[in-house]
């Protein structure tokens, strides 16, 4: 998958930064062989998932978007077992979506938000925020992008990623997250896993939430207020029990609501599908936990792609400017909203009503699909399907 060559950091830009050392280890490049067996049936969520009733459990008028209490997680509304978990600073961490031999990821189920965007040549990766929870395992961890500098700044994190493109870690480098940046080395807490001879690179978030504290970081809990939640659906939305998105003929997606968890579902593709014919799809599940992988809301952000450069085999750079405002469409509850996402430096992304009024977020965790500005939409009765384009 990977034709682009990873460009190795120098030592002491590296020492700096990470007081470490990466580990130059090639992955596997992409192919079109059948991701690893994973249940067509939609399985139940534990026992122990929060359900939220309509009861006087959960304030009628929600939280946010700011005066969140202590106890209630920024991100996701819902209070937290653990509320000394929100005394520190988010986790971003890099999690590969290609090639499909990485499939089923570990952690995602308990990250509080994930990104999804496009990288090149097909291929998406994930930026998962993790906050409210703790993971013991979260990978295969990739390289960094343009975009995570946006989410990085705009959730004030530490951020784990494998490596990086020059300019991108130029960017990284020289900003102001710059002493927050975690990559592979003897001093991290990052590691490998090989269940079949790939030597993933993992983390556990304790760890990584510890050692950036030990490093010196100031990991104490930040502001990170703008999101709005609310247990009762808002009016005016539209039915959307699907919802498809396609990126490429090699990444595509989709999101089926279940009604018995009342959260969308991941199906994730299976097969190359050049032609756009022949969509085939598996449920995706966390490898950590053995659950699907399922979120209270999932959003796409329609999100202006810039060309950065282009290389000399022709493969674009993209610059995603994850800044300002523009055009969503945001699942809940079997109804699709269309809204305004906004992010103004140093913030989290939000969401928007056509009026200017905060969107409800449904309490819990929320999936964000990241698409250029030209993309089309097409719905067919309760299926919504997104067609990524950009420059």
């Amino acid at each position: 998958m990977q034709k682009l060559l990873v460009v190795l950091i120098f030592l002491s830009v590296l020492l700096a930064a990470c007081g470490s050392t990466p580990t130059a280890t090639p992955y596997p490049t992409a192919t079109s062989t059948e991701m690893p067996t994973i249940t067509e049936t939609p399985t139940p969520l534990p026992t122990d998932t929060p359900t939220l009733e309509p009861t006087p459990s959960y304030p009628l008028e929600g939280y946010g978007p700011s005066n969140f209490p202590s106890d209630v997680d920024p991100l996701t509304g819902l209070k937290v077992a653990n509320p000394a978990l929100l005394d520190r600073r988010p986790m971003v961490i890099k999690v590969q979506n290609i090639p499909r031999t990485g499939r089923p990821q570990w952690g995602l189920s308990l990250a509080d938000i994930v990104f999804e965007y496009y990288s090149e040549e097909g291929a998406t990766r994930f930026a998962a925020v993790f906050y409210g929870n703790d993971a013991d395992m979260v990978g295969p961890i990739r390289s960094g992008r343009f975009i995570d500098t946006d989410i990085v700044h705009g959730y004030k994190a530490v951020f784990a990623f494998g490596s990086a493109y020059q300019a991108e870690w130029q960017q990284y480098v020289n900003s102001e997250f710059a002493n927050r940046l975690v990559i592979e080395g003897a001093n991290t807490p990052m590691f490998r896993y090989d269940p079949n001879g790939l030597a993933y690179l993992m983390v556990k978030t304790a760890d990584l939430s510890a050692y950036a504290t030990q490093k010196g970081i100031q990991n104490v809990r930040q502001d990170l207020n703008d999101m709005f939640f609310k247990l009762e659906a808002p009016s005016a939305g539209q039915p959307g029990i699907q919802a498809i998105v396609r990126y490429s003929g090699v990444v595509y997606n989709r999101w089926d609501y279940d009604v018995s968890t009342r959260k969308y579902l991941r199906y994730s593709d299976t097969f190359d599908d050049y032609n756009n014919n022949n969509e085939q799809y598996a449920q995706l599940s966390d490898r950590l936990t053995g659950q699907p992988i399922a979120f209270d809301n999932m959003v796409v952000l329609s999100v202006n792609h810039a060309v950065y450069s282009t290389d000399s085999n022709g493969i674009k750079i993209y610059d995603i400017l994850l800044s300002g405002s523009g055009d969503a469409y945001a699942f809940r509850d079997g109804q699709v909203y269309q809204v305004k996402w906004q992010r103004n430096d140093p913030d989290v992304v939000s969401l928007t009503n056509p009026d200017g009024t905060p969107f409800a977020f449904k309490p819990g965790t929320t999936w964000f699909e990241v698409v250029g500005i030209t993309s089309t939409v097409k719905q067919t009765d309760q299926i919504w399907r997104f067609t990524h384009l950009m420059p």
